[in-house]
């Protein structure tokens, strides 16, 4: 399940969260022309532009099982004028394609929501051609570190990992991609530290990565940690105005994203 949701406000905080993350993301992830790539769970197609972009001269076959999300990609990708983009919608689990018919796939933020992240990265793995490679970027919200520093604000966050766990997922799972890769059947993983780093210099930042990325992320979950018994009103707002001081101009927010790319057997 997407914990996150589907809303407008969901929808803009991915905008923001994909242009604050450009560099770290696709600076380096690039597909050679004449490929073909698959990129799994496209959702609204935050990530999907920029890569087509990156990668004109490859073919992205993107898919997602959320038919709201895909519609918005859909408009995102056309808006664009790209034209190396066919979009399916489908399910992981339930995909249409034969083995070795991808050369590359590109997973972004969407092992986290899995219950059997090994089983996905398997079943991606076997639809590449041998010596293809698989592309994974997840989160951490355990990297999550701000000052001013507030043991309330970590209790807010907390929220958010709880829910996500709830539902089978792992918002952590970031720091364990390499043996998610390693169990996966997949060679030569390699995983990288990509490390978001806010203060007043970076306004850009400021705004769409301190604020819109990650507190709307956490503000997001408020009704559903209520409902479960998790934490009280008073708490988890006061968590929330803490994390919002982080952006104020003596704030800092750091956080870690990982990038994990492995091979798969000749």
């Amino acid at each position: 399940m997407y914990v996150h949701g589907y809303g407008e406000r969901e929808s803009e905080r991915l905008l923001a969260q994909a242009a604050s993350i450009f560099p770290l993301l696709h600076s380096d992830t690039r597909f050679p022309p004449g490929s073909r790539v698959l990129e799994v769970g496209c959702g609204t197609g935050a990530q999907t532009v920029s890569l087509a972009r990156n990668s004109s001269g490859a073919h992205i076959v993107a898919f997602d099982h959320a038919t709201t999300s895909l519609a918005r990609a859909i408009e995102r990708v056309t808006a664009a004028g790209l034209s190396n983009v066919e979009f399916l919608h489908a399910d992981l689990f339930a995909l249409p394609f034969e083995a070795a018919s991808f050369d590359h796939a590109f997973i972004c933020f969407v092992l986290e929501h899995l219950s059997d992240p090994i089983a996905a990265l398997q079943l991606v793995r076997r639809l590449l051609k041998p010596g293809g490679t698989v592309t994974v970027f997840e989160g951490d919200h355990g990297s999550g570190n701000f000052h001013p520093d507030s043991e309330i604000a970590h209790r807010a966050i907390a929220c958010q990992v709880e829910l996500q766990r709830r539902e089978g997922g792992n918002a952590c799972i970031g720091r364990q991609l390499y043996p998610l890769l390693v169990q996966a059947g997949l060679n030569a993983p390699s995983v990288t530290p990509r490390v978001v780093y806010v203060d007043a210099t970076r306004p850009d930042l400021v705004d769409n990565f301190t604020r819109k990325t990650f507190t709307w992320m956490i503000e997001a979950v408020r009704d559903d940690a209520l409902a479960a018994g998790i934490i009280d009103a008073a708490t988890f707002d006061a968590g929330i105005r803490d994390l919002n001081r982080a952006a104020e101009p003596d704030g800092v927010f750091c956080y870690t994203f990982f990038k994990g790319v492995g091979v798969k057997p000749s």
